[in-house]
């Protein structure tokens, strides 16, 4: 039987999975799901919110490997529910949809300054111990999009929380908009262990700016920019997991690679990644994840995401007639210019970008 608490420092994460058309491709998820159980990586993340996800995994992974092989973890956004009683009802259907009986993780979801509080309103604290007795929770936490201060408040009311997931990357560390470093060090304080989301940065660091790529490939010409990112993470201290949001096979075998018999990053090659570091401080490129919270409240349907990929094309790498090229694959009615300013999705963004701003500044760059 596998220790929950100490799996191997991959974690497969379920956010991203390879898409047939509109819906999840359930055949190459399957075989994705089969090499990561081959080489002994053991865990999943999912969540309420991520289309299509929890049935996914289903499928692919519940309905075909012994429960006790595995463990799985979702997550409750209090955020998108209007009442206590949609919020719980959450974790009813995360149980329906998976069919996994238990859960060995679960997270109250996207903890940041703008509602928080709701997970105290809703009694979602006292929701999770309550599974937990009555075992369909073996261990919750929460993951979190805030600074230092709020994180330590959280963990200060709530000392009885096993494991904290943050956004830590190399591009983050230092950056005081996101305060990786500043955050994961509350959580050892705090002793807790941390699971890492976007250490590729939502697939930014598997393609950096030009003068990055250049820097990494001169160290390590063998190894993928991919891979810089989750070593950096993997080699951190108390880290129960790195998830990595893997969209194709490609990516998985990349991943299995390196991390099957992790070595943890040398002394030379940290040093290596302090000076992308301080390359990346001077990049004008928009740090989105491609999350996609935003989207889903945008009164203009605005892909918001998609607008920023075609941008840092031009910002990061210089390639004006494919960024051009990507904008206008965008349709009329959604682009920069019909943004009317209403901030819902900066009230929901984890990174906290201008969003607002950033548009106006877009429809100047295409339009």
């Amino acid at each position: 039987m596998i220790d929950p608490m100490n799996p191997k420092k991959l974690g497969f994460g379920l956010m991203r999975l390879p898409r047939k058309t509109v819906f999840t491709d359930i055949e190459q998820t399957k075989k994705m799901v089969d090499l990561f159980m081959a080489d002994g990586f053991t865990y999943y993340d999912t969540a309420f919110v991520y289309p299509g996800s929890e049935e996914a995994i289903r499928k692919a992974l519940v309905e075909r490997y012994p429960r006790d092989s595995y463990t799985l973890a979702t997550k409750l956004h209090a955020g998108m529910a209007p009442t206590e009683k949609a919020a719980k009802q959450e974790f009813q259907t995360s149980l329906k949809r998976t069919g996994a009986g238990y859960f060995d993780f679960y997270l109250l979801h996207s903890l940041m300054e703008s509602n928080y509080k709701k997970y105290d309103k809703y009694h979602l604290w006292d929701f999770v111990k309550e599974q937990k007795e009555l075992g369909t929770i073996r261990h919750y936490g929460f993951s979190f999009h805030a600074g230092p201060d709020l994180l330590d408040e959280i963990l200060t009311a709530h000392p009885d929380v096993e494991f904290v997931q943050l956004q830590i990357n190399y591009a983050d560390w230092e950056d005081p908009s996101i305060t990786s470093r500043a955050n994961y060090e509350v959580a050892l304080k705090h002793g807790k262990r941390i699971v890492i989301m976007e250490p590729v940065k939502g697939g930014s660091l598997a393609n950096p700016p030009k003068e990055v790529r250049e820097l990494l490939k001169a160290a390590h010409p063998d190894w993928s920019y991919a891979s810089w990112a989750i070593r950096f993470c993997a080699s951190l201290e108390g880290v129960l997991t790195v998830l990595s949001g893997m969209s194709n096979i490609e990516q998985m075998q990349d991943n299995l690679s390196y991390m099957k018999e992790f070595t943890p990053l040398s002394e030379q090659d940290q040093q290596v990644l302090h000076e992308a570091q301080r390359i990346l401080g001077k990049s004008k490129t928009i740090p989105c994840t491609a999350c996609r919270y935003c989207t889903e409240g945008c009164p203009k349907q605005i892909p918001i995401p998609d607008l920023f990929a075609a941008a840092n094309l031009a910002l990061g790498s210089g390639q004006l007639s494919e960024s051009q090229k990507a904008y206008s694959q965008v349709p009329e009615g959604h682009r920069a210019s019909d943004c009317i300013a209403c901030r819902k999705c900066e009230s929901v963004c984890p990174q906290h970008l201008p969003i607002s701003e950033n548009m106006k500044k877009l429809k100047d760059m295409f339009e």
